[in-house]
């Protein structure tokens, strides 16, 4: 039975549903500075009525933006409402797509964290510990980063990039021929990283061109199969392509590194810093952003040294 795997780490959350081989389906990341989670129920003030029943709020709890809509009738600018989180916060580079909600008639409420809402997965969660065996690096869990990170994705017979965009993350199809077979496995190895990566929104596929209904039917239906409702696709057409449609009420695992790669590497280097054994470096030099990010972040380091006992000092290479 496929199990949990979670640690509280410095800066974020992390949890990695494993099978019963060892392999990582899901991977999940919830930095400690996400904002109001999706079921958030806040109290919020418009401050700016825009077209089409929408507006920006401001939350009373955090003083961060959100998008609201659409806007209830007889509501104005400067008016105060209850609203809900529908989806969190995305970082993409160079800017931040604020949180969207609705309104709400319910009291205010912190939305579940990562740690809650893997609890009420019904699989079995094991929380994981610095002093014990790494059994999220076992499962793979920098394969996967690096996944995220690059967009290289290999599958048997062919790999995958992978290309997070504003618009919709895109897949990119290669390997050798016949093309039928390619697609086949390529449309599996899609899904499962659809899943494994928590990809939601909107997502194009591109195949290899392949010809007759019967096979592009065949690639739909393995889609199908492995991608858990809901999602709505189109039909894989003559040129190769092939369109899904999930929800996205979070960032993906790879916005969540992309968007700011070097708060995201800080924060597996403190991974890492926290199972270094004792006696190891405590001075480090590391690339400007990473240090940069942990310069922004004191309480990130003042928790390792809590953790570990160790004052490390970085300075930037």
């Amino acid at each position: 039975m496929p199990e949990w795997l979670y640690e509280a780490g410095i800066g974020e959350a992390r949890a990695a549903l494993v099978d019963g081989d060892g392999h990582i389906l899901i991977a999940a990341i919830e930095p400690d500075d996400t904002g109001p989670l999706v079921g958030t129920v806040a109290m919020a003030r418009i401050a700016e009525m825009l077209p089409g029943r929408r507006a920006r709020v401001i939350l009373d709890d955090s003083g961060g933006e959100a998008m609201l809509a659409p806007v209830p009738h007889g509501a104005r600018q400067g008016s105060r409402l209850a609203v809900c989180v529908t989806r969190e916060a995305i970082l993409e580079p160079g800017r931040r797509k604020p949180p969207r909600c609705i309104a709400s008639d319910a009291a205010p409420t912190p939305g579940p964290d990562l740690a809650e809402r893997i609890a009420a997965d019904g699989h079995p969660v094991c929380a994981l510990r610095a002093h014990e065996a790494d059994r999220l690096e076992q499962a793979g869990w920098s394969e996967v980063l690096e996944e995220a990170m690059t967009g290289d994705i290999a599958f048997v017979g062919g790999a995958l990039i992978l290309s997070p965009t504003p618009a919709m993350t895109v897949f990119d199809v290669d390997g050798a021929p016949p093309a039928e077979a390619l697609a086949l496995a390529a449309a599996r190895a899609v899904a499962a990283a659809i899943v494994r990566h928590g990809i939601g929104g909107s997502i194009g596929i591109d195949f290899p061109t392949i010809e007759g209904k019967a096979p592009r039917q065949a690639v739909a239906a393995a889609i199908d199969a492995g991608l858990p409702a809901p999602f709505e696709r189109t039909a894989m057409n003559g040129f190769g392509f092939l369109q899904i449609v999930r929800p996205r009420p979070r960032a993906s695992l790879p916005e969540r590194l992309r968007g700011d790669p070097g708060a995201a590497a800080a924060r597996a280097w403190l991974r890492r810093m926290e199972r270094e054994p004792v006696g190891g470096p405590k001075r480090h030099r590391l690339p400007g952003p990473v240090a940069r990010a942990l310069a922004a972040r004191p309480g990130w380091m003042a928790e390792l040294t809590r953790r570990t006992g160790v004052v490390h000092e970085v300075e930037s290479a």
